[in-house]
């Protein structure tokens, strides 16, 4: 299989345990390019480990995660297992952009330096580039005119999309979504959840972990339910919400459906 065939994300019998809890029993997912996929499930099913994981902020125990091919190299086993290879994680983890549930924006700094610092400190690319790159971003996403503003002077919506920015900054080969939405109120969240979509209509590799399955059902070209630590059910977002196959799934969706 050459680079260009190969799933941008691959991941295979994932097992993640925190002590003797153990979040993740067996899980496997696989992105091509272009592709949107969408990971739901009750609190505790494992969505968001699953995607530390996948961007190696969480060490796996068990099970193969395979970025364009290129598997990681891991030293140890169970519990003390842990990639062998910073050089291998730094590359692996600038081209999967993760975009957090609390924003993780640097308080100190302005705007348009949250969304430059990664590329010119990390990537060593050139400052006068970036700060091209970055307004260019920071357009996109609508708020181009908070370039100067800080963190704290902005709302929750305008901070996720300034979060989006930094993400989209280091020009990566997937964005990786965290509950992007789940800190801001009914009204803020739709500016970010438009923001997704126009990302997705860009053709865009994306793994999201939400709990709004209107924005599951809109954006994805693959859902999957997680339960418990494994794959409930998955498949076509029209299939999984149209007719979902299992009792714990359709339980789900009647809890997550607006009254």
């Amino acid at each position: 299989m050459t680079e260009q065939e190969a799933p941008v994300i691959e991941i295979r019998d994932l097992h993640k345990s925190y002590g003797p809890l153990e979040v993740l029993k067996g899980v496997s997912i696989t992105a091509h390019k272009g592709e949107v996929i969408s990971l739901i499930g009750s609190s505790g099913s494992g969505k968001s480990t699953l995607l530390r994981c996948c961007n190696l902020l969480e060490d796996s125990q068990q099970g193969d995660v395979i970025f364009k091919g290129e598997s990681v190299h891991w030293r140890g086993h169970g519990l003390g297992r842990h990639p062998a290879d910073r050089a291998q994680v730094i590359r692996i983890r600038t081209n999967l952009s993760m975009v957090f549930q609390q924003f993780n924006l640097w308080s100190h700094m302005t705007i348009l330096q949250n969304v430059m610092e990664a590329p010119v400190t990390v990537l060593h690319r050139d400052r006068a580039e970036v700060e091209k790159a970055a307004r260019v971003y920071l357009e996109k996403v609508g708020i181009g005119d908070k370039c100067d503003a800080y963190p704290a002077q902005l709302s929750g919506g305008q901070q996720q999309r300034a979060a989006i920015a930094r993400a989209l900054c280091m020009e990566p080969t997937a964005l990786l979504f965290d509950e992007p939405t789940s800190a801001l109120d009914p009204e803020l969240e739709q500016e970010v959840v438009k923001v997704i979509k126009a990302l997705a209509e860009e053709g865009r590799t994306m793994l999201i972990v939400t709990h709004d399955m209107r924005l599951a059902a809109d954006v994805s070209d693959h859902v999957v339910f997680l339960h418990r630590g494994l794959i409930e059910e998955e498949g076509a977002p029209e299939e999984l919400f149209g007719n979902p196959k299992t009792e714990r799934l359709r339980q789900f969706l009647s809890a997550t459906s607006p009254a």
